[in-house]
């Protein structure tokens, strides 16, 4: 138990150096960022970080940070506490930004709670960006109870709509498939 608290600590403590250094710099870059603080945080530009994961030939996975288009409604400089992450149901390690959350009824009574929607303005700006994105309101997703609740997280279900993915400049690959040969 005590590696355990060791872990932690250290985790602690390189979170709190990410901290000072981006106080001293006075700006944060996302692609600066590590693990433990991209997701969720929000660049000097005003736009979110997102976490990707890359697989490299050797099997072996590496997480980087990179500044997404969306944009952040009047925040900037911002890597989100603990404390908001643990009440709003969130994960550090979330990969990318998504809606697909707010179909989870355990994870919306989270981000709708108290602690969440009246204390973490960051957090609420962003799903109730993406809920808006679904064609739902967010405050109405919350104040839905029951039977309510089921018919607006239908609406996400139901609206079909599908952003279209960045524009990276990459080509799709197409394969040619050869004909079978005959055995000999």
């Amino acid at each position: 138990m005590a590696s355990h608290q060791g872990l932690k600590s250290l985790g602690i403590f390189v979170l709190a150096l990410v901290f000072c250094m981006q106080a001293v710099q006075g700006k944060i870059s996302c692609e600066n960022l590590n693990k433990d603080s991209c997701a969720y945080a929000i660049s000097s530009s005003g736009k979110r970080c997102v976490l990707e994961k890359h697989v490299r030939r050797t099997g072996d996975e590496v997480y980087s940070c990179r500044t997404s288009e969306i944009e952040a409604e009047k925040l900037k400089e911002m890597i989100e506490t603990d404390k908001c992450i643990k009440a709003c149901g969130l994960d550090r390690n979330v990969l990318g930004i998504s809606s697909d959350s707010l179909l989870d009824s355990h994870f919306t009574q989270k981000l709708c709670s108290t602690q969440c929607y009246g204390g973490c303005p960051n957090i609420v700006d962003l799903y109730f960006n993406l809920a808006a994105g679904e064609g739902v309101y967010l405050p109405k997703l919350c104040d839905a109870k029951g039977a309510n609740a089921r018919r607006e997280m239908s609406e996400i279900k139901s609206s079909g709509y599908v952003a279209p993915g960045p524009e990276s400049g990459v080509k799709p690959v197409s394969f040619m498939i050869a004909p079978a040969m005959a055995p000999y």
